[in-house]
């Protein structure tokens, strides 16, 4: 049982400021996270009235009390990090909100009208999340999430949706904490871990200067690590700040050393976002598993990859040789703190093989990423540099924190929330789809979020509008790349049973 959680008073974590920060620095950076959710309500009935949805929110919070915090300042970099405190004005009606579509008021126009609400960024004068009923024409409405990153990561966003949402249609509203095995979750793949092999002569000009700056930085790291170890007494210790230290070289060479490629999807971006939703069943995705290998989550990073390489072609671009840099962020959230304020995340950066023509080779190449990322200490080593980071004041952080989101490091971020295979429910309505939001930090035109829900898969595309006027053509080329993986993996799993019917006769 998940115990209800006392944030108050509780100061934000370096990593939690660091998405505040990344606002404050460039006004096209919105750092919030959400999701549309498609409801169809009971035979004969509409949206529910707003002041029944309001109510169902209110009975619920008792089981979120960090959705009744506030900031206790608006803005990170003075001498301490903000805390959290109760709102003192806190009313449900600032947070849960009815919203019309323009006609006809069908799916396309949700689809239009989420772009623009994605594009507002929160009110920090007040506790950072909202829910919005839309109402669609034809019966059925959604019910619109917007969180801010410094509150909660997926993972976390995905529990609270569980406390906000029902398994049964006539399901009440309950005050207590949920009850063990609620709304069980099946994974769709988590995120796999990769390495990288140096060849000193293929170091251009620009990327020794870039090893100049990652000695640097490696040194101020490794000197933190360095002292610890001096004052290491126990083994246990000394052999962990050991293999932080390995982590932390071992990132610093991939991700200083050698850049994330320049690309058309890294410009600077504006203000306005456009989203592109794809529903796969999550069979297929199996299917691609089962007859090229891998995981779930290979199926959709190698999706992902074909799409992106379709785009750079479209626009008359080169796919970089050495592929594209996936920012991959995975939850390392206990069990315990489902429900707690914070992120706890690490990332991973996945090279998406965008160079590769031929499919088969594109799917075996990412394979050979995954597999090399399993044996790797990247991910350690990403969480030490945000550790490292954090040692800084907060009046210094911000310069530290736009680094750790710089198109340097990444061209683009895609992350697989895994969600519940069984049906949801929300004031009597089931949900039908659900598109999850990730957002894009300033000169990153793309955020891929993917989440699996009751036997399907989303991939929802959050855009720059102004950058990525050929969304479509991203969109279009990811579904095509799924039905291409298929159709491989068909041809593979009926090659292979022939041959295991021959060496049986």
């Amino acid at each position: 049982m998940v115990a209800a959680l006392d944030n108050t008073n509780e100061k934000l974590t370096a990593l939690d400021a660091t998405f505040l920060e990344l606002e404050q620095a460039d006004e096209s950076a919105h750092m919030h996270i959400g999701a549309v959710m498609l409801l169809e309500p009971p035979s004969g009935l509409g949206a529910p009235p707003i002041d029944k949805v309001r109510d169902e929110i209110r009975a619920r919070l008792g089981r979120l009390p960090p959705y009744k915090l506030r900031l206790s300042s608006p803005r990170t970099g003075g001498l301490r990090w903000p805390a959290w405190e109760p709102d003192p004005d806190f009313e449900i009606a600032h947070h849960v909100r009815l919203e019309a579509l323009p006609e006809p008021a069908g799916v396309e126009e949700l689809r239009e009208w989420a772009g623009g609400y994605f594009s507002i960024r929160l009110d920090r004068r007040r506790p950072l999340w909202e829910l919005v009923v839309v109402e669609l024409a034809d019966g059925r409405w959604a019910l619109v999430s917007k969180t801010h990153h410094c509150m909660v990561d997926g993972v976390g966003s995905v529990d609270a949706a569980k406390v906000l949402l029902d398994t049964e249609p006539d399901a009440t509203a309950r005050a207590g904490p949920p009850s063990p095995g609620e709304a069980d979750v099946e994974a769709s793949g988590g995120a796999d871990r990769a390495s990288l092999s140096l060849n000193p002569r293929e170091l251009t000009e620009s990327s020794m200067r870039l090893a100049g700056r990652a000695i640097q930085t490696a040194s101020g790291a490794l000197a933190g690590v360095a002292s610890t170890l001096g004052r290491a007494s126990d083994p246990h210790r000394l052999a962990e700040a050991l293999r932080e230290s390995r982590a932390v070289a071992e990132l610093l060479v991939r991700d200083e050393l050698i850049a994330a490629p320049s690309s058309s999807i890294n410009q600077p971006i504006g203000t306005h976002r456009r989203l592109a939703v794809i529903e796969v069943p999550l069979e297929k995705l199996k299917r691609i598993r089962a007859g090229l290998g891998g995981t779930v989550n290979d199926a959709v990073l190698a999706s992902a990859t074909g799409g992106l390489r379709e785009l750079l072609l479209a626009r008359g671009e080169e796919p970089p040789e050495q592929g594209l840099r996936a920012m991959v962020p995975v939850s390392i959230r206990p069990a315990a703190d489902r429900l707690a304020l914070g992120n706890k995340i690490t990332s991973l950066f996945v090279h998406l093989p965008v160079a590769v023509e031929d499919p088969a080779a594109r799917y075996r190449n990412q394979l050979e990423e995954a597999e090399g990322l399993k044996s790797s200490n990247q991910g350690k080593g990403s969480r030490t540099l945000i550790d490292l980071a954090a040692l800084a004041p907060p009046v210094l952080h911000s310069f530290l924190a736009r680094s750790l989101f710089a198109s340097r490091l990444f061209n683009v971020t895609i992350t697989n929330v895994p969600g519940p295979q069984i049906p949801l429910y929300a004031v009597g309505s089931e949900v039908k789809e659900i598109w999850p939001i990730v957002p894009i930090a300033a000169d990153h035109a793309i955020g891929l979020a993917i989440i699996s829900y009751n036997g399907s898969v989303f991939f929802c595309l959050n855009t720059d509008q102004d950058s990525l006027p050929d969304l479509d053509v991203l969109r279009d080329a990811i579904a095509a790349e799924i039905e291409l993986l298929s159709d491989l993996a068909s041809q593979q799993s009926t090659t292979a049973g022939r041959a295991q019917t021959k060496a049986t006769a």
